[in-house]
Order: C-alpha cells, then structure tokens, then sequence
C-alpha cells in the first residue's frame, strides 16, 4: 500500500530517509529495547585515568558488548554540544537539524498539557537571586516538588493583557508556563546565562514574529518576581526552550511499531508523546521502571526505558555518583534481558562528563545485542572500547535503521 509522503520541517533529506523507511519497514513479532542511560559518556578526571563508564564494575553490560555489536554514536555533528531533545530525536531516528523541538514543547506535552495552535511553551527553572539581583543558585537548592508546587501555585497570580498564561509544575525546580494567545512565535532566546553571579537576561525575540512573544515573557517574569520576591529560595526564573507544538511522523507511521515509553521526568515523556509512543505505568525508581516494561511487555513491538540519573549526577560534578548510577543501570540488565527482546540497545543522548559538569560533543558508547550481530571482539562497555566498535563512529539518527535491521523488521531494498 502506497503512503503519502511527510511534509519536511527544514529540508528533504530526512523525507527521503523517512520514506523508504516506511516502504520498507515489515510487521513482526520481534521486539526491541532501547535503554536510555541519560548522560552516559564522560571523562576522566586525570589525564590518562579511567572515566565513570570505565570505572564501574558493569559485568552485565560487558555481557551485552561481548554478544553484541558495539561503536560511538554522534548526537548531531562532530563537535556539536547537543541538548536532551536533539540527543533524543537522534536517537529516535529523527534528524535533530531538520526536526527542531524546544524544550517548552518537550516539558509541556510531558506533563500532559494538549498545546494548541496558539500556544508558546517554555520551561522554567526557580533559581535564587542574591539582594543584588544576581543569580546565586540556578537550580534554587533542587528545591523538593512538594514546595515548588507551592510556588507554581503563587504564579496563577500573574495576569497579561490579551494573553492567557497557565503556569504548570512538573518536578523539583522545573515548571511549565504556557503563553496562548494570537500572534505569539516561539522565537525567543533562553533567559538562563548558564552561571552564577550574573542577572538572568532579559526576553530576546530572534525574529520580528517572536516581538510580541518576547513582550509577554518579560511582562511575565516581572510580575513573577514581584510575586516570588519574599520565597528563600525560589524567589527568581529563568525560562528556557521557547516552543509551538511540532509536528513529527509517528512511530507507527514511519516504523510500523506500537512503540511505549518508560520514563520518570516529565521532558523525555514528552519527547515520546510527540513522537507517537505512549506513556506507560509511573514509575519513580529504576526497578519500578523495569516492572512496568514486563508488565506491558506483551501489548507493545518497542520499549523505550529512560534512566535520568548518570546525567544529573554529571552536572552536579559527581563523578563517584554516576559510577554508582551506572552500576545500578548495569544491575536490571538481567531482567531486560530475561523478557527475551530481539534487540537490546544501550546507549546514551549525549556525554555528561562529571570533569565538565555539563553536557559535551563528545561521541556516546553505544551497543546492540542481538541473535543477528556480527560480534567485534570487544570485552568491555566503555568509551575507548566503543571507539573501536563493529559501528564505528556513527550518526546517533541511523541507530533505529540498525535496530530494525537487526529486528529482521526492514525488507530488502531494490531487486
């Protein structure tokens, strides 16, 4: 059967891709696991020492890497600091420079907020401000949910002529705030400067359509702080990935897969939600995520499982902690893989090295184990063993190609 053709965002290279994809793609009975591990490549912090992948002790996925097919996937482009959206939208086989998401977008739908045409979505972050205005903590303490829930609640103050706002708590230090109104663009700069001791900056539109959006902000933040200025630790904002909704093909469309997501953090629920997966179970621990995946392990094809913590563990810097996040991820491999999947991928997004506390550009170990590997003779899961990896150093957006190939889920192409 004969399908119409998407509509590219930014250009046709990832139509054409997405096209034989989908006349290609076959129904089976073969399933497949993606595992997620937020974050997962770093540094060492010495030269020559070993980094946090290269630390742990990880028998269970050295056991994937030894039956598997190992390499590096690139987020987005050699020396390109990719955020969790494009990190993700690679990974889901979807070209992160074609198909732009914002992060308000992402927060907004995760939560379960249904974006309209006229709506603009950004995501908040509390933060402390010093007397003098400056930013002292970006992050407000990591403030518990149950006391910014609070604070979100403060904020259903705040009022805009000709615009409805709707201010939405998702988790710790995070909100959702939802500009709907006509003429609003998404064009407007993050209002974070990433440091501390500096002001947060003001609403930028990056295009004359984005004025109006931009205006709004400003009036918002204003009022916001007014509201919030007697709070200890949440007394400021800064709101970051300025979005509409997106339109991206599914997961059923494009792959002819009932695809489930398994995730605490409201963002990467999002990113699934926008791609066609649905949300399964709320989970809040790693082994309760592993129990909703063999809960519904018969209604779906694919399964993507989300682990947040070798991420946040990096940013803060603590090297010692994403060694032990690691070890925990490496701990349910054994149940993954006694549910039987065709194909079990680990991987990660993007690198958080703790030595940067921040997200990097460098390539993300990655493996693929499967009945239908071609092993490569590695023994370890790591960085310096995935660089020498039976796939190289590869595009992060072809890994859904070789996950359908190794699910025998793709026909051949051509006679």
């Amino acid at each position: 059967m004969t399908r119409p053709p998407f509509p590219a965002p930014r250009g046709d290279r990832s139509v054409i891709e997405h096209e034989l994809v989908r006349e290609l793609a076959e129904k089976s009975s073969s399933k497949i696991v993606l595992v997620v591990a937020d974050g997962l490549g770093g540094l060492p912090l010495d030269p020559g020492g070993k980094t946090e992948l290269e630390t742990a002790i990880t028998p269970h996925l050295d056991g994937l890497v030894r039956r598997g097919t190992s390499g590096s996937s690139v987020p987005v482009l050699p020396g390109i600091t990719p955020g969790s959206g494009p990190g993700h939208l690679g990974l889901f086989g979807y070209d992160p420079l074609e198909f732009r998401i914002g992060r308000g977008a992402l927060e907004a739908t995760g939560i379960g907020f249904e974006l309209g045409p006229d709506d603009v979505a950004a995501r908040g972050n509390f933060c402390t401000l010093d007397a003098a205005g400056l930013i002292s903590d970006r992050r407000a303490g990591r403030i518990p949910s149950e006391e910014s829930f609070k604070v979100v609640e403060r904020l259903q103050g705040v009022k805009i002529a000709g615009v409805e706002t709707f201010v939405k708590p998702v988790k710790e230090h995070r909100f959702v705030v939802v500009f709907r109104g006509k003429g609003l663009d998404g064009a407007v700069a993050d209002t974070d400067p990433q440091a501390t001791g500096v002001v947060p900056l003001d609403p930028q539109a990056h295009t004359p359509a984005a004025a109006r959006t931009a205006e709004v902000a400003s009036e918002f933040v204003a009022q916001a702080r007014r509201i919030l200025a007697d709070e200890p630790k949440a007394n400021g904002m800064v709101l970051r990935g300025f979005a509409a909704k997106p339109k991206l093909p599914s997961y059923e469309e494009l792959y002819r897969l009932r695809a489930a997501a398994i995730a605490v953090y409201p963002m990467y629920k999002g990113l699934a939600r926008l791609v066609g997966m649905t949300l399964v179970g709320t989970p809040h621990t790693l082994d309760e995520q592993v129990d909703t995946l063999a809960a519904c392990w018969q209604d779906y094809d694919f399964f993507f499982l989300h682990f947040k913590y070798t991420d946040s563990t990096g940013e803060d810097g603590a090297f010692a902690q994403k060694v032990k996040r690691i070890e925990e991820l490496d701990r349910v491999i054994p149940r993954i893989e006694a549910l039987g999947p065709d194909v079990l991928i680990v991987t990660g997004d993007h690198s958080t090295p703790s030595l940067m506390k921040s997200h990097s550009w460098h390539p993300v170990p990655t493996v693929l184990a499967a009945d239908t590997c071609r092993p490569d003779g590695l023994e370890k899961f790591s960085e310096r063993e995935c660089l020498r990896g039976g796939f190289g150093i590869f595009p992060a957006k072809h890994l859904m190609l070789l996950a359908m190939a190794h699910a025998q889920r793709l026909g051949k192409y051509g006679a």
